[in-house]
């Protein structure tokens, strides 16, 4: 999906997602801007008649099913009605459900809305520490649940495994095409992919360990507003370990020295809720690791995003330099 998102390709979105404000009951007069471009394009509807602001997220396509989408809209609306975590509401169309969709070039784009939350991503040149001790509590609220939550027969949502993240059914490409890349540090990178599938086989996937999770718990998906700490866009959620929670939570700042102090925050936030076993915490940093290789096929496929163009090679390079340490690790 490289190359998806140039500008021409982000107007007509804007376009065919401005055509359907009013299935949500926006007036004429709603402006639609871009937020975000990341797997998806995220944009916010002003509505000045009726004072309203909704953030529209328009799908990118191939990635997710219609089922997928209405299961992620299904675990949010559980997660508000128990008030297990502050996110935003999905808003349901005029017509019933959750899903509008506009023609472009052919191709149906679904889109999805949600009520507007107000706040800040956290600064990552602050001290971190107190979010992510909340942010563990936040993750066993969010695991408590989806250990009990009875989820309907039609829930469907992919899983996040060695195979589908750094192996042969990668969701988000192959690390072999990280920008950047030398034969040398594939064969790194090889080694490491291979030392990931032994601890994670070893570790398995029994339901106190394995089960429903956001899986996107970066800075970016977190809104500050005073006491408030709120969660957002759950768009991958899925099936995986409870501890990736924590990795995908420091996604991009792997390599700074304070990681450490982070973990050790979140375990203490965590363990104030739900019991976390000493090989669960023994077990983050290979959850790091795996992510930071995730991340790496990610950048080299969605090389449009501005994310992905911020970072670029030097981000494969460190990954190389995580990836030595973490062999060093391993003996």
């Amino acid at each position: 999906m490289a190359g998806l998102y140039n500008h021409e390709f982000i107007e007509a979105l804007r376009r065919g997602a401005e055509t359907l404000t009013a299935a949500w009951g926006l007036s004429p007069r709603t402006e639609v801007s871009l937020l975000t471009i990341s797997e998806n394009a995220t944009f916010l509807a002003n509505d000045p008649d009726e004072g309203r602001r909704v953030v529209l997220r328009v799908h990118r396509p191939g990635y997710h099913t219609r089922a997928e989408i209405e299961s992620e809209l299904a675990w949010i609306t559980d997660l508000r009605t128990r008030q297990v975590v502050d996110t935003p509401e999905p808003l349901t169309v005029a017509d019933g459900g959750h899903i509008a969709t506009f023609d472009l070039d052919g191709t149906h784009r679904e889109v999805v809305a949600f009520s507007f939350m107000s706040g800040a991503e956290p600064d990552a040149s602050e001290d971190l520490t107190d979010g992510f001790r909340a942010l563990g509590a936040i993750s066993a609220r969010l695991h408590d649940h989806a250990r009990a939550w009875p989820r309907s027969d039609g829930f469907v949502r992919k899983t996040w495994t060695w195979e589908t993240t750094v192996g042969p059914a990668p969701h988000w490409g192959d690390w072999r095409d990280a920008l950047g890349l030398n034969a040398d540090g594939a064969a790194l990178l090889e080694q490491t992919s291979a030392e990931l599938r032994r601890r994670l086989d070893a570790y398995g996937t029994a339901p106190d360990r394995f089960g429903l999770i956001h899986a996107d718990l970066r800075l970016a998906n977190l809104l500050v507003e005073g006491e408030r700490l709120g969660v957002i866009d759950f768009d991958d959620c899925g099936f995986g370990w409870f501890g990736y929670d924590f990795a995908a939570a420091i996604s991009f700042l792997e390599h700074e020295p304070y990681i450490p102090a982070l973990q050790d925050a979140w375990v203490e936030g965590y363990r104030s809720v739900a019991p976390l076993a000493p090989e669960d915490e023994a077990l983050l940093p290979t959850f790091v690791m795996l992510r930071r290789l995730l991340l790496t096929a990610w950048i080299a496929s969605h090389a449009e995003t501005p994310t992905a163009q911020e970072l670029g090679a030097p981000y494969t390079h460190g990954t190389l330099t995580l990836a030595d340490r973490f062999l060093t690790s391993a003996g």
